[in-house]
């Protein structure tokens, strides 16, 4: 009887006689742990934010406490969160809150989430390549890419949580796994309003690649059908009625949705000049690159990334045409995938001759595409280990370091009760938003206690010395808050009570 395992499917989960998956195991559990300590040594050292982990921790935690997602705008009013993104895929984090008010193991639980990818990529990579060691280099080049890094250090957020769910459906959708494939699907789809529209199109490459029509039909009009309720219905329901992010980010081409769009297909000469500018092309070639190029040969494949890749290629906002957030989520799977299957195609080929010949050793060119994934993270990621090869923004890659004034801020937390109203800058707010309500300074409205950093001269979520300490001096020259904390930069002033009459 043979020894071998059998291959492409679950089932192949027999660790002793498959040294290759308990190969990409035990390295997806070290990464796991890798990022983990990373993301809560920036939690550590007050990196992380109201934006974004706040406004996700407040989602939960209310949730968790009986208040169905509602969290505190920008403005300081209580509203469903579902007003500003439809991104229920957060509430696989509600048990945690029942018993704990930390960040921590929603950080960690973000980190497992998306080590585990690497098993489908893997998976993916057995069934397309037909050998163990580049299946391997699939799993680990999911593992090193750096955008996907950088989605998991940056905060928390459920697009994020989205990316391994995406590596899923596309095995499943290639080892007709329909259950799989249908909750999978259906889960990532709570990752973020646009999702459906990257799902859409792997709907289209199920029926081209496997001739399903009704598999991938279904996933394209479920996919479609959910993004369009998401951005017409949920969203003006909930909240403004114009997603609020979209506003600030798109208002060259239009201040809804409907509007950017029309503009977008209205002014094609702006299209292809924000498209075409160096800082978006160098974007591409930092998602490409690690890759070598590969996802170019799966090109149907790849094509489903492109939804987001538009929408972050034509964003003013810098953060969204840069890997060092979590706007690649999306796109990264699809990516990676790509990657594998054009591969694939590359060594079926017999012509040319020199790159048959080039790809025909599957150790060597395995070893290029791990190579090429840890040079794109030590030149790109956000670990702290690239040295001088590193191009990551320093200060990002200097968050994981403890600071003295960390010491300041956890002293000035610990005056503040959990179930006060606070007003927090947003560093601070990444650790006081477990409670009902808490605004971003300068909002103080109803607030008890209010946070400062003068180190950190925050307004909302972008640096402002000078509004900043506008609003600061306009705090201090207010009668009914009285200085009780000031070490370091760090101020905490508490609400006086309105004297008896």
């Amino acid at each position: 009887m043979s020894t071998q395992p059998s291959r492409g499917g679950w089932r192949d989960w027999r660790l002793v006689r498959d040294l290759p998956l308990t190969l990409v195991l035990l390295l997806a559990a070290v990464w796991a742990a890798l990022f983990s300590w990373l993301s809560v040594a920036r939690h550590d050292a007050w990196w992380t934010g109201r934006f974004d982990l706040g406004n996700m921790v407040q989602a939960v935690w209310n949730t968790a406490h009986g208040d169905f997602f509602m969290a505190t705008n920008a403005a300081g009013d209580q509203v469903s969160r579902l007003g500003s993104h439809v991104d229920p895929l957060l509430l696989v984090f509600t048990p945690f809150q029942w018993f704990s008010d930390s960040a921590v193991p929603l950080l960690v639980g973000q980190s497992v989430a998306v080590a585990a990818g690497a098993i489908p990529a893997f998976l993916l990579g057995r069934r397309w390549l037909g050998d163990d060691r580049l299946a391997v280099a699939g799993a680990v080049a999911w593992l090193l890419y750096a955008p996907i890094q950088w989605a998991v250090v940056t905060d928390l957020h459920a697009v994020t949580l989205a990316a391994p769910l995406i590596m899923l459906a596309i095995w499943a959708a290639e080892e007709r796994r329909d259950w799989v494939l249908g909750i999978s699907v259906g889960l990532a789809l709570l990752g973020k309003e646009q999702v459906g529209l990257a799902l859409a199109i792997l709907g289209v490459w199920i029926i081209v690649r496997q001739r399903r029509y009704i598999a991938g039909a279904v996933v394209s009009v479920v996919s479609i059908a959910w993004s369009a309720l998401c951005v017409l219905v949920i969203i003006p329901a909930m909240g403004s009625g114009v997603p609020e992010p979209f506003t600030e980010r798109f208002g060259r081409f239009g201040d809804t949705p409907s509007e950017a769009l029309v503009g977008a297909l209205t002014h094609p000469i702006d299209v292809v000049t924000t498209v075409g500018g160096w800082s978006r092309l160098s974007y591409l070639l930092a998602l490409l690159l690690p890759l070598l190029l590969l996802p170019l040969f799966a090109p149907l494949l790849a094509a489903a990334a492109l939804p987001d890749l538009l929408l972050n290629m034509l964003a003013d906002w810098w953060p969204n045409y840069s890997i060092e957030f979590h706007y690649a989520a999306v796109v990264s799977p699809f990516l990676v995938a790509a990657a594998m299957l054009g591969l694939a195609g590359l060594r079926r080929r017999t012509r040319p001759g020199w790159l048959a010949r080039l790809l025909r050793p599957a150790g060597a060119v395995a070893i290029a595409l791990v190579a090429a994934g840890l040079l794109g993270t030590l030149i790109t990621g956000p670990v702290p280990f690239g040295g001088p090869l590193s191009r990551a923004t320093p200060s990002r890659i200097d968050q994981y370091r403890p600071i003295a004034h960390a010491q300041a801020l956890e002293q000035a937390a610990a005056l503040i009760p959990g179930d006060a109203v606070v007003s927090a800058g947003n560093n601070a707010g990444g650790h006081l938003s477990a409670r009902r309500r808490v605004m971003v300074f300068p909002v103080i409205r109803d607030a008890e206690w209010v946070i400062v950093d003068r180190t950190r001269p925050n307004m909302l979520d972008r640096l402002d010395p000078l509004g900043f300490r506008l609003a600061l001096e306009e705090l201090q020259a207010r009668g009914d808050f009285r200085l009780v904390y000031d070490r370091d930069g760090v101020m905490v002033f508490r609400r006086v009570p309105e004297p008896a009459r």
